[in-house]
């Protein structure tokens, strides 16, 4: 048995070890981490019995922790230690499942007792858990592949929905009473690897079991039948012919006894109800949207319904990608770490703000993010964008984005991939550019072009898709001086042409090579010519 201490004090983890007496425990293994991120990863990885944690952490806060481990390590049972006697601490602590909330200083009796306390309930789950997936994992007689087509059929076959009902019927898979129906989807996630990897890395059995669980909850009163759906991606149904009991509690059980084998809870989907079997096909949808328009930042919710109203955001709009492209862009030009770092948490911090994140926001926000990407690579590059584009792809695939459909939803994973895609379309384009063009050639002649303009370093890495810091060190380097004193130099130079001319005056010369103020267009050349452009003007005309 493993067991996990949370701290960001070194002292306060060392003090855990030397008070909990851990072999009368028979605790052989003891992990430390200095804030919640590392606690997560740690509890992922090693699957600790139980967590010895702080409430207050500069990373990760202990509230944080124990609603990740209530949701997603729920067999973990964890013990508060903290030095804050604040009662909403305690209430959240025993709200999540917590064993005990230890006050600093820790007193050795009372740490143990928890420990002890702690294990004790593990054990006792542990033995449950195994009871039931020995049960639950067995041969499906009752449904044969030719049954779940018949159910799907029933779904996307309309025309021939009528006939398979009366298959059904015959088969008793049915009862011939069942008029009406409500279909719910059960979420899968592909990606969970955890998971299918105790399956061997099949997930065929994995829906397989699912499937199990749920008909042993419909069918011991026959309410109605969980199926593999055939007809569209991987996706469990069920579809529920008794409607008379509320569908929440009969989902919550259910999800219980998922729980109880799997260590997972599901998400479903639930349609409004309707006639059997015509309406199925408009359940399906509606379970579906059901799904995809729930809001993941409420943990805690597994019954999803489709008439559910998002919750209250208040008068602000909802988060789009237009509202960062700008921002983006900016960032991609300038190519600095923590420029790019802060247009990926920027976004996400709106998100988390509004109140409200989707799996339908997230799949239009991933589809604009690359539409943004694409078409900043084709203005940049031109033909050379396909080559481009077909290298950032390739490193898509290495590098997946979060499914926004799966089982856990963390906005620090979704921050991470912008982050991402932000830094490698930066460094595709800097190294491309440099590579297929001298860009400083073209920098310089648009300086000469546009020398009366107001011409800054930010404006001019942009228009030419290079960071600041790269002209800067490219000017020092070819021309030994910075941008700005190159500038000047050539306002001077175009300033001694014009001076030829004695029908021109000064203000108006000032103005003509980028100087709105006379005064200081005559320090500045004074410096660069040793006269002023009066005397200068003097010497050079008869």
């Amino acid at each position: 048995m493993k067991a996990l201490i949370v701290d960001d004090e070194a002292r306060v983890r060392k003090a855990v070890r030397l008070l909990v007496d851990w072999d009368t425990h028979q605790i052989g293994e003891v992990l430390e981490a200095g804030n919640g991120n590392e606690a997560i990863e740690l509890i992922r990885k090693e699957k600790p019995a139980l967590v010895i944690m702080d409430m207050m952490m500069e990373s990760g806060n202990g509230i944080e922790l124990m609603s990740w481990v209530n949701e997603f390590a729920g067999n973990t049972k964890f013990i508060v230690v903290s030095g804050h006697n604040d009662f909403d601490f305690v209430r959240q602590t025993v709200r999540h499942g917590g064993i005990d909330y230890i006050l600093k200083p820790i007193e050795p009796e009372m740490i143990n007792n928890a420990v002890a306390k702690a294990v004790a309930a593990w054990r006792s789950e542990e033995e449950e858990r195994s009871h039931r997936q020995r049960q639950s994992i067995r041969l499906n007689e009752i449904r044969p592949i030719y049954g779940e087509k018949l159910l799907s059929a029933l779904i996307d076959d309309p025309i021939n929905a009528e006939a398979s009902l009366r298959r059904l019927w015959d088969d008793g898979v049915i009862p011939h009473t069942a008029t009406v129906s409500r279909l719910i989807l059960v979420q899968t996630d592909p990606g969970n690897n955890p998971l299918i990897k105790r399956f061997g890395g099949d997930s065929e059995l994995l829906y397989y079991a699912i499937v199990n669980i749920c008909n042993e909850f419909l069918h011991l009163q026959s309410k109605g039948i969980a199926f593999r759906y055939w007809g569209g991606p991987p996706e469990i149904a069920m579809i529920l012919w008794d409607v008379r009991e509320p569908v929440a509690e009969l989902i919550n059980r259910i999800n219980e006894g998922i729980y109880m084998t799997l260590q997972f809870r599901m998400h479903f989907g639930i349609s409004s109800v309707g006639a059997l079997p015509g309406g199925l096909p408009a359940e399906r949808t509606e379970a579906a949207e059901a799904l995809l328009r729930r809001n993941l930042l409420r943990h805690e919710d597994y019954c999803h319904f489709s008439s559910s109203e998002p919750a209250d955001t208040g008068s602000e709009p909802p988060v789009i990608f237009a509202d960062v492209q700008e921002e983006w862009r900016m960032a991609v030009i300038s190519g600095n770490p923590e420029v790019l770092s802060a247009a990926a948490r920027h976004w996400t911090q709106e998100l988390s703000r509004r109140g409200v994140v989707t799996p339908e926001m997230l799949n239009s926000w991933k589809a604009d993010a690359l539409l943004f990407r694409s078409r900043l690579v084709r203005e940049a590059l031109g033909g050379q964008a396909d080559s481009a584009l077909a290298e950032l792809e390739r490193a898509d695939a290495l590098n997946p984005a979060p499914l926004p459909s799966g089982y856990s939803f963390s906005l620090f994973a979704w921050r991470d991939w912008s982050f991402a895609v932000l830094q490698r379309l930066s460094q595709e384009l800097t190294a491309r550019a440099v590579k297929e063009r001298n860009p400083m050639a073209e920098i310089v002649k648009y300086i000469e072009q546009n020398y009366p303009s107001d011409l800054s370093l930010q404006e001019v890495a942009g228009k030419f898709y290079v960071s600041r810091e790269y002209i800067s060190r490219k000017f020092k380097q070819e021309y030994g001086i910075n941008f700005s004193d190159y500038i000047g130099s050539v306002r001077i130079e175009k300033a001694k042409l014009l001076l030829q001319n004695p029908n021109l005056k000064l203000s108006q010369i000032s103005e003509m090579v980028g100087f709105h103020d006379v005064k200081y267009f005559s320090k500045v050349f004074k410096k660069q010519a040793g006269l002023s452009p009066k005397d200068y003007r003097a010497q050079i005309t008869p």
